[in-house]
Formats: structure tokens, C-alpha cells, sequence
């Protein structure tokens, strides 16, 4: 490791330097490291158990596992889809453990307003989008969310979910197909002519929604 990175501040310090900070026991590295990473690990939970207060409960026990491992972690690997596969099968022991009685959901496909005059509000297409991609086969919707709303590389989403790059390509190639199927079935957006169309009108309408999100 370069001696120039070893001297920067937590702020600026890469995940190996502040990693090698937390295992002697400094405080300050770890609060950055959470710092950097929390909104991506609440938004991953968030998107996996659909419950607000569970996702907190969770992201915060997968940094604590992760601290915990840290000894573990391969330096010569990146550090964010390592913490992030934590995060993943965390969510996955919660999933398995949660009761029959789910936790509220506000929004049910049948009671969303048609679309009246050729737009609709932010707040009902982001509505739209989440119902449409609920309705997509789980392992399709993590790639998607993943690549599209976490901006991860094909690579760090391969690592994270233990498949091939070649599957997370195809997997979010086809939940963009069945998220548009959807949409346009019912009435949110035009029908598409090209593959190009539909990702300019998912690109669009995932701004819109993290937008919203934020």
C-alpha cells in the first residue's frame, strides 16, 4: 500500500486504508467507512425486505458482521460488493425468520389512477415502477436494482450474487424487458418500438423515481 495513502485523512483514505484502521481499533475509521457506505447498504436492504424500520435494523447488523469480519476481507479484492454480500444474506436470514404478517405495503396496482391526459405525477410513476418491478422474478429484480439504482459494475453485481457476469447481464436485460411489459400494459408509458427506446425510457423513469427516493 502507498505510503501517500496511508497518511490521508479518513475523508479521503481508500476502504483498504480505513479497513486497516478499523482493525486496530479506530473509531473515527469505522464511523467513515459507515459513512460511506450506509445509504447503499439501506437502499439494498430497503429494496430487499420492503419494510423502512426492518431495513434500518438490518443495514445497521450488517455493518456490525462486517466489522466483525473484517479480518477476513481479501484487501485485494473491493471492499463494497464484499460489504454489500454481507448485507445480501442478512436480508436473506430476515426474509427466512419474518412472520406470515409482512410488514405494511401502501401501494396495490388496482388502486392506482389511469394515466388521464399522457403524464403522470412523480409520486404515481414511482409507484409504478416499484409495483412493476415487485412482480419480477427476485433474482432479475436485485440484478436490476443493483446495476441500475446502485450503479454497481456487472463484475461487483457477479460477485455479490455468486453467479457468472454473462447471467447478471441476461438477468437485467430481462427485467428491463418485463418492467416495459408491464408499464406499458398499463398505460404508463407508450409502447416501445426498440430495445433502444425501452432502456432511454426506464433510464428516464428511474431518474424520475431517484429523484423521489432522494
Amino acid at each position: 500500500m502507498p505510503a501517500d495513502e496511508l497518511s490521508l485523512p479518513d475523508s479521503e483514505a481508500p476502504d483498504a486504508v480505513l479497513a486497516q484502521r478499523s482493525l486496530r481499533g479506530d473509531q473515527a475509521a469505522m464511523r467513515a467507512l459507515v459513512e460511506r457506505y450506509e445509504s447503499l447498504v439501506l437502499g439494498l436492504c430497503r429494496r430487499m425486505l420492503m419494510c423502512q424500520h426492518e431495513a434500518e435494523d438490518v443495514a445497521q447488523e450488517s455493518f456490525v458482521r462486517a466489522f466483525r469480519s473484517l479480518a477476513n476481507w481479501d484487501s485485494s479484492r473491493p471492499f463494497r460488493p464484499w460489504l454489500l454480500a454481507i448485507a445480501a444474506n442478512r436480508c436473506r436470514t430476515a426474509l427466512a425468520k419474518r412472520r406470515a404478517t409482512a410488514c405494511d405495503t401502501h401501494a396495490l396496482a388496482d388502486e392506482l389512477p389511469a394515466r388521464q391526459d399522457g403524464r403522470m405525477a412523480l409520486g404515481n410513476l414511482t409507484e409504478e415502477v416499484t409495483l412493476a418491478l415487485a412482480e419480477v422474478r427476485p433474482d432479475l429484480r436485485r440484478a436490476f436494482e443493483l446495476f441500475h439504482y446502485d450503479e454497481l459494475a456487472y463484475a461487483e453485481i457477479a460477485e455479490l450474487l455468486d453467479v457468472p457476469v454473462g447471467t447478471v447481464k441476461t438477468w437485467i436485460h430481462r427485467a428491463r424487458q418485463e418492467v416495459a411489459a408491464r408499464l406499458i400494459r398499463r398505460g404508463v408509458v407508450e409502447s416501445v418500438k426498440s430495445s433502444e427506446d425501452d432502456e432511454h425510457a426506464l433510464h428516464s423513469m428511474r431518474t424520475a423515481a431517484t429523484r423521489v427516493a432522494g
